[in-house]
């Protein structure tokens, strides 16, 4: 009798304990929370030899230069460098760590992208609508929602235009104040050309795709990508920023540490404004490489040049700067700058490695991290390039000297 009691003790206990596991898993699925895959081993002598190559080129480029920052470089989901140099508030004792947020200035398109390509995987829009469809008030025929993502829309400057049009600089502009001023004040605007002709990297055009995100979910920008993007990936410190936060977030510096004044276009996102930190953007990564979010047709779109018309290397996609070598070998990437804000974004993706830096006190340096790709694979031809959030794109001469340099010490804080 005893025995069989005991039996059905333990076949009840048994019962609940899975049970209670399934119920365990049942609720992680319920939190939205998204697994990435575990990392594929590497043995300790590759491990050894992209390190010291890492540290090398950090050692040179970016010690020796006054960085302020984070460097992470990964090989298939294993990091085998990472570092932080530095402090926030910069000349403070606090010193930089993992959880230490930075502006990522204009990788944030890469995120503004996916998430506009998520609505159309999702049958919400068609990227190959016209802008207009959305919002009746616009009028510049022919520009598709398409043309904004890979910068042909013919769009100028928001930069530009609000300068020329004297914007009160005591008022922080706004996202919708953007599209007021290309409605409204149209017959004032220069440098407008026809859609799809040409490439011209233009801030304007993912200050509209942020609005698009808006109108279409009813939910406003910074919730919606917490929602959908950094909460299910748990980039846990990872954020969209808003005028409430000015005394709260990392702030930036020019190349001798002075502090960079805040100005009227902060507050506008979408081509910019995200913070997050070199660990979380590696999760961003290994969320692109698998299919946790997004189908491989639509990372397959993402990732099309689309913009041929002159022969080289250089190219982008949708939202995705891409260097495209003779040999079909893809170096996927988008760099930043704003103030003295400095990211580079670098994805390789078919030897599945990632760098990434993000620093506060203006350094060129930062742009040369693609030159690490060539611990991976046979990266080159073609020169670097300097995201600058006037969108004009400079060349940035290799080197190993230390800054300051004589480009650098011509940029100022009203550098833009």
């Amino acid at each position: 009798m005893r025995i069989a009691a005991l039996s059905i003790i333990l076949t009840v206990f048994l019962t609940s304990c899975g049970n209670n596991a399934r119920q365990k898993d049942a609720n992680a699925g319920d939190s939205g929370l998204i697994n990435l895959p575990a990392r594929t081993a590497l043995s300790k002598a590759e491990i050894e030899k992209y390190r010291a190559g890492c540290q090398a080129w950090f050692d040179t480029s970016l010690k020796s230069s006054g960085f302020n920052g984070g460097i992470i470089v990964a090989k298939k989901g294993n990091i085998i460098f990472e570092d932080y140099l530095g402090s926030a508030p910069f000349g403070s004792t606090d010193t930089i760590t993992a959880n230490t947020s930075f502006h990522i200035a204009s990788v944030s398109k890469t995120f503004t992208a996916m998430a506009v390509l998520k609505l159309q995987e999702e049958g919400k829009i068609n990227i190959d609508d016209e802008l207009v469809k959305y919002f009746p008030q616009f009028n510049y025929p022919g520009v598709t929602i398409r043309t904004l993502l890979n910068h042909r829309s013919g769009l100028p400057n928001y930069l530009y235009f609000f300068e020329k049009l004297k914007w009160d600089k005591k008022k922080f502009a706004s996202n919708e104040d953007v599209l007021d001023y290309l409605v409204t004040k149209k017959p004032l605007l220069q440098n407008i050309t026809r859609p799809n002709t040409h490439f011209a990297y233009c801030n304007t055009n993912y200050v509209l795709l942020a609005l698009l995100i808006e109108k279409v979910t009813g939910v406003k920008y910074a919730p919606y990508l917490q929602q959908t993007i950094f909460k299910p990936l748990q980039m846990q410190h990872t954020f969209v920023f808003d005028t409430s936060m000015k005394d709260k977030v990392n702030r930036s510096y020019d190349w001798r540490g002075g502090l960079i004044p805040w100005d009227p276009f902060d507050a506008i996102y979408g081509d910019k404004n995200i913070y997050s930190t070199v660990q979380d953007l590696l999760i961003w990564d290994k969320a692109l490489n698998t299919n946790a979010i997004f189908a491989d047709s639509t990372l397959s779109e993402a990732y099309q040049p689309y913009s041929n018309e002159k022969p080289g290397v250089r190219n982008y996609g949708l939202g995705w700067r891409m260097n495209i070598y003779p040999d079909g070998k893809k170096m996927i990437y988008h760099n930043g700058k704003w103030h003295g804000n400095n990211a580079a974004f670098i994805r390789l993706i078919e030897d599945s490695a990632t760098i990434i830096v993000l620093g506060n006190k203006f350094n060129r340096n930062i742009y040369h991290a693609r030159e690490m790709a060539a611990l991976f694979g046979n990266y080159f031809g073609g020169s670097e390039e300097e995201e600058t959030s006037t969108g004009k794109a400079a060349a940035v001469i290799k080197t190993d000297s230390s800054i300051p340099n004589a480009r650098q010490k011509k940029a100022t804080s009203k550098k833009r």
